[in-house]
């Protein structure tokens, strides 16, 4: 409850409580995106990665670099970022060309900056996952591996 101050039009002042309005539901683009790193996640831990974190940030302070990792999993000792951007469909193009030379640079000091944060000695490589789900269809998942920027 919010407590909330009236102005009375006799210069009193009389205090009533407002309910705080229900919060907006998720945009779709951001229903979309989880609902492809929910699927990404699952299928990661089906084929025997372990998730260490969901929409890592770095902390403010700690980093500069601002940002958020979507996924990041381990799997024989190595540490990957998934990078997953989904698509119901091609108006906006390849799902994988949202991530240009800019978000794949940002994407990789955000990897360093998880690896010294989770005392990690190697720095995890990034991959970008790319899914198609158009509305009422099965998704389509495409990986491409340890992209780097350079």
């Amino acid at each position: 409850m919010f407590m909330g101050a009236l102005d009375r039009h006799d210069g009193s002042m009389s205090i009533s409580r407002v309910s705080p309005a229900a919060p907006d539901p998720p945009a779709t683009h951001i229903r979309t995106g989880r609902s492809g790193e929910d699927l990404i996640a699952d299928l990661l831990t089906r084929a025997g990665w372990h998730v260490l974190d969901r929409n890592w940030r770095a902390t403010p302070a700690d980093h500069p670099v601002r940002g958020e990792l979507d996924i990041v999993a381990e799997r024989a000792g190595a540490v990957t970022i998934f990078e997953v951007k989904t698509r119901t469909g091609s108006g906006f193009g390849h799902p994988a060309e949202a991530v240009g030379p800019e978000k794949l640079q940002r994407l990789h000091r955000l990897a360093r900056a998880w690896a010294r944060e989770h005392g990690w000695s190697e720095i995890p490589s990034v991959d970008v996952v790319s899914v198609h789900w158009p509305a009422g269809d099965a998704p389509r998942v495409e990986h491409m591996g340890s992209l780097s920027w350079h």
